[in-house]
């Protein structure tokens, strides 16, 4: 039985973020992910942090994070130089970008049918 009544129906809807914690730390969010998926992409920290309007710092310092609570790093990078530093998603990181995707249209899907739930 549905007991709600709502006046605008195209503004109802349930909302919720997702990100994958370990202990205290979030380890993964929809934008860690797109961080990783940038690094994917240029082939840069530095690249990937211009793209995403944030410092160089802010982004190395999201690396460090992430690989810091895996067993396995999501990223690894070659120190730049004469010829310039390189930056890598790993197999586990491009892993965990696909596995946070599935889990993250789930969750939408679930909130979604929630929302369908509620009659105006």
């Amino acid at each position: 039985m549905y007991i709600f009544r709502i006046l605008y129906m195209d503004e109802l809807n349930f909302k919720g973020k997702l990100y994958l914690q370990v202990g205290d730390i979030r380890a993964i969010g929809p934008g860690r992910v797109e961080l990783l998926e940038r690094i994917n992409s240029t082939g840069s920290i530095r690249q990937a942090a211009l793209q995403m309007q944030m410092s160089y710092r802010q982004a190395w310092e999201n690396v460090d994070e992430m690989n810091s609570v895996f067993a396995e790093p999501l990223v690894t990078s070659v120190r730049g130089g004469k010829g310039g530093g390189k930056a890598e998603i790993t197999t586990k990181g491009l892993q965990l970008i696909k596995l946070f995707k599935e889990v993250h249209s789930s969750f939408q899907e679930f909130l979604q049918e929630q929302t369908l739930k509620i009659e105006c």
